[in-house]
């Protein structure tokens, strides 16, 4: 048994008895209590052999810090000698003066062979990437797989440039860990394969099929708890999602403004903006109108830091015959996943019992839901494609980039679909509409898809 910095001590209880983590980790025990436990792909995907400078990003609540905790119990699975294996948090590491101490004692204390370095919230380090570029241009990173996670993915894709060369020969060294998108949630939840949703997409177009049912039901949950893990099981353990899971993720969005030296009441009327306009196309200047903001930069700099913290992102208008962004054109604000728009309306207009207040409402009207749906395919779709929608005579929700050419797609969510709000989509031959319908059909020529049959197509058979 070697000595660690005793900080660090609850969160390497592997060192103590490897056959006793899962047990005694503060993070792999919570999981004993849940219903629904997720192992993610990435797990699959990590580092088990190659040295080198990985990252792994995503939003606040996602779930890295377990992600690291599964990722160390699968090391020792294989055989890595627990003291190879070491995790740390950012939060309670000053500089990188300490860091470069931090990690040279480490080493001291290492085995041969391979050894892994796990550094949860890495932005929480000033200067971080001056120890890491350091260590690796003195050589004492050669035989170590350094894997870092952080939640503001900006940072950290600004600080890594500084190390350009220095990160190992593996093909891949960036991650990005998203909510659980609804193929994957149907995964965990109904223990679905890959092969069983394929299965789903190629069902008989002339009859329903008798998981569609089962398909819409799930997707109006999605519409709920999202992808995140927490907000999952409330919903699987109580059927609601609890006070506690919408205020931890809204106070760690507020906190992490706080820390960057914002102001609190200018981000609660920006989300206010947001979500008011939310599906409608914005610029900076107009939503001025609804703030005590006085110049349209403000605005700008706290959406982009919200899209760094991977809470929201900017839906911008596509220019057609160049298959790229119109800056100048109006955009549209959206939040990454429905339970992050849950969590932050909670923020904003607090009541006693939002779930029975104001999320059970928002589903049950047509106006509301709607904007809902279309985010979150919208959301779906940028995981895999860049991502814009059209903006001419009329409007279509998605254009998607694949292939050199673009693909409209139309979000439709009512129970009537009217023609005349299809005539942008009718001009192109290789449009489509996800449709709450439970029919395959077309609307002049233009193929009508069931919306969550079309989510899963587009996620396992590239959509095009």
């Amino acid at each position: 048994m070697f000595a660690m910095d005793v900080r660090f001590s609850p969160h390497n209880t592997h060192l103590e008895k490897v056959g006793s983590f899962h047990q005694t980790d503060p993070h792999l025990k919570q999981l004993h209590n849940l219903k629904l436990v997720y192992q993610h792909n990435l797990l699959n995907i990590l580092p088990m052999k190659q040295p080198g400078i990985y990252s792994v990003t995503g939003g606040r609540q996602i779930g890295k810090t377990t992600l690291l905790k599964q990722y160390m119990a699968r090391l020792l699975e294989r055989g890595i000698i627990a003291e190879n294996i070491a995790f740390f948090t950012g939060e309670l590491i000053d500089d990188h003066h300490s860091l470069v101490r931090l990690f040279t004692d480490q080493l001291d204390t290492v085995s041969d062979g391979l050894c892994f370095f796990l550094l949860d919230e890495v932005s929480y380090i000033k200067d971080w990437d001056k120890a890491i570029k350091f260590m690796a241009d003195s050589g004492q990173l050669a035989n170590v797989v350094l894997v870092l996670t952080g939640s503001d993915t900006g940072f950290i894709k600004e600080a890594r440039m500084r190390f350009p060369g220095r990160r190992g020969k593996a093909d891949d060294h960036d991650f990005h860990l998203f909510p659980l998108s609804f193929a994957e949630f149907l995964q965990l939840k109904h223990r679905f394969s890959k092969s069983d949703l394929v299965r789903m997409t190629r069902i008989n177009k002339r009859e329903p099929d008798k998981h569609l049912n089962l398909l819409f039901l799930e997707f109006d949950n999605y519409l709920i708890h999202g992808g995140y893990l927490t907000a999952i099981n409330d919903m699987a353990m109580e059927n609601r999602i609890l006070n506690s899971t919408l205020n931890t993720y809204s106070d760690w969005i507020r906190g992490d403004f706080l820390k960057r030296g914002k102001q609190e009441h200018y981000l609660r009327q920006i989300i206010q903006a947001i979500i008011t306009r939310y599906g409608s196309q914005v610029t900076w200047n107009n939503l001025l109108t609804d703030l005590t903001i006085d110049h349209p930069k403000t605005v700008s700099d706290y959406v982009s830091l919200l899209e760094t913290m991977d809470a929201a992102f900017i839906q911008n208008a596509l220019v057609e015959d160049k298959l790229q962004p119109a800056p100048k054109k109006a955009k549209k604000l959206i939040f990454t996943d429905p339970f992050i728009f849950h969590a932050l309306q909670n923020w904003i207009a607090p009541v006693k019992d939002p779930f029975e207040q104001v999320i059970k409402p928002m589903l049950s009207d047509s106006k509301s839901i709607s904007k809902l749906v279309e985010a979150c395919v919208v959301s779906h779709f940028r995981r895999y494609y860049e991502t814009m929608y059209i903006k001419a005579s009329g409007e279509v929700d998605i254009a998607y980039i694949h292939r050199i050419k673009f693909w409209p797609v139309e979000i439709k969510w009512t129970n009537q679909i009217r023609q005349k709000d299809l005539k942008q989509i009718m001009k192109y031959p290789n449009g489509r509409i996800l449709a709450k319908t439970n029919q395959f059909g077309d609307l002049n020529n233009v193929p009508v898809i069931p919306l969550p049959i079309g989510i899963l197509d587009m996620a396992f058979q590239s959509f095009s």
